[in-house]
């Protein structure tokens, strides 16, 4: 089996058992402990020692290794990425419906690609948290769908589907009286719990199809999740074949996996929220730094931010800049932006290149027309916050936002391997 292909599957068995941020950041947390990472609590006191740790804040994740010679000025290499997909989240009362048919009352999350979910085979997941305090992950299997309108009632639909998010985007998940349903209580036999103990709820709609291989060549891989799971994943894996044979020697290696980027970051979970810079105060304190040792190991640090970008489409090539045009199977993206919606500067584009060149790792430039809005990462976020040098780059997609989304079978093991290197890199 070749590395690109054992990363593949094992990146297909990530995303299916990640159908929510909780479940991500439980998978990651599953993976970590298994490889001898020890979870900290952040009301805990904290081991000052070297070794590997992880701690999860609601949907979000950071893991570290601490090489034995770390100091109080040791360097931080961080991998951020995100752990939240759009998606529809499911709204209070949710038990709905009309006509015979029972509904779930939704909210959109995010910019999901609305068309893509209509006429699949949906699930249910998330967190229930009881009233007392506890807090207990949920996944149903199929069980809802967002039936659209044959063409015989909307003979121009091809002309231009328009989806109403209030009237249109109910989806069906049985038949009968909504009086005489109860979705919560459904999602709560599903966790073995009681709907009466039920304080409150995240839970957001997730689709089921089995992540696939395809192609003439079975260079294409189809998955729900790409952006972020992808690089989540691939930063999950470097870190811990970092513990496992990294040297005694060189920078603090940090996965930082946050929650909420589809929607703006603005959590505690979020990268515009303190988890980060708590975890990295920590971590310092840990080894005796001071305020001048800490800000002069946070100069010498440096950010990948990973999040998904767009390979150019044969269909919609005039959506594309005319000149940089990346494709699959080509290496990940370093994404470019002068108005700093990517964070890449002149010297993170630079060692981002020796970085890839050390790895024998291809990569490919991406910026957007200049006709086309450009979106955002975590990478602006993170070098604003902590004033750390941060590159941006991903895994070139077909179809983001999409309930199923595109990219080739090479990149994402791509990004594993430079990954690795840069966590491996001397300061």
């Amino acid at each position: 089996m070749s590395p690109s292909t054992a990363h593949i599957q094992d990146l297909a068995a990530y995303v299916t058992a990640s159908p929510s941020s909780f479940h991500a950041v439980a998978e990651a947390g599953r993976r970590l402990a298994a490889a001898g990472f020890r979870r900290l609590e952040e009301r805990d006191a904290w081991d000052a020692s070297t070794g590997s740790f992880y701690a999860i804040r609601d949907g979000a994740l950071i893991a570290w290794v601490v090489p034995e010679s770390a100091g109080a000025t040791t360097a931080f290499h961080i991998l951020g990425a995100h752990t939240d997909s759009p998606s529809f989240k499911l709204k209070p009362k949710p038990t709905t419906g009309k006509y015979g048919w029972l509904q779930a009352g939704v909210e959109v999350y995010g910019g999901p690609l609305l068309n893509s979910w209509l006429d699949r085979e949906l699930a249910l997941a998330g967190r229930l948290t009881l009233h007392d305090g506890s807090e207990h992950l949920v996944a149903t299997g199929p069980l809802l769908r967002f039936p659209q309108l044959a063409i015989h009632l909307d003979r121009a639909v091809n002309d231009g589907l328009a989806l109403d998010k209030q009237r249109h985007l109910n989806p069906v998940w049985g038949l009968g009286e909504p009086a005489d349903a109860d979705l919560l209580g459904m999602l709560a036999g599903s966790a073995g719990v009681r709907a009466e103990d039920i304080g409150g709820f995240d839970v957001v709609v997730a689709d089921t199809q089995e992540p696939r291989v395809f192609g003439a060549r079975g260079e294409f891989f189809a998955s729900g999740r790409l952006d972020n799971l992808s690089s989540v994943h691939a930063g999950l894996t470097a870190l811990i074949d970092t513990a496992s044979t990294g040297p005694s020697d060189g920078p603090i290696s940090v996965l930082a996996a946050f929650d909420h980027e589809e929607v703006g970051s603005g959590s505690r979970s979020g990268a515009s929220g303190p988890f980060l810079e708590d975890m990295l105060l920590r971590i310092a304190l840990g080894l005796g730094a001071g305020t001048e040792e800490r800000l002069r190991a946070l100069a010498s640090s440096f950010c990948v931010s990973a999040d998904a970008g767009h390979a150019v489409h044969p269909n919609y090539a005039e959506r594309h800049d005319p000149v940089n045009l990346p494709v699959l199977n080509q290496g990940p993206l370093l994404k470019i932006n002068a108005n700093q919606r990517y964070t890449t500067d002149a010297p993170g584009a630079a060692y981002w290149a020796a970085l890839c060149r050390a790895a024998g790792v291809p990569y490919q430039e991406f910026v957007s027309n200049n006709v086309m809005p450009c979106g955002s990462t975590i990478g602006p976020l993170t070098a604003t916050r902590l004033g750390i040098r941060t590159v941006d780059v991903g895994t070139p997609l077909l179809s983001m936002h999409s309930a199923r989304e595109l990219c080739g079978v090479e990149d994402p093991g791509h990004l594993a391997t430079a990954t690795t290197a840069f966590f491996r890199a001397g300061q």
